[in-house]
């Protein structure tokens, strides 16, 4: 097995053990939506980037857009 691969397979083991938490995250970002209004999207940016590991963030980030589209 290659170092890649290796890579890839723990990338996927990750975003598994960590899916649930990240989809809870979104959708607390996103249930402050409504309350804090116009304000909200600069609230989110700072919000997700405190998270880490930046990996976890993203995982966020994706979740908070698929919620968004309503999927």
């Amino acid at each position: 097995m290659h170092d890649h691969d290796h890579e890839k397979t723990s990338r996927a083991d990750y975003h598994r053990s960590h899916r649930a938490r990240a989809v809870a995250e979104a959708e607390r970002l996103l249930a402050e939506r409504e309350r804090l209004g116009g304000r909200w999207l600069g609230w989110v940016a700072g919000e997700l980037y405190a998270l880490s590991p930046p990996q976890y963030a993203s995982m966020v980030r994706r979740e908070l857009q698929r919620l968004q589209e309503g999927g």
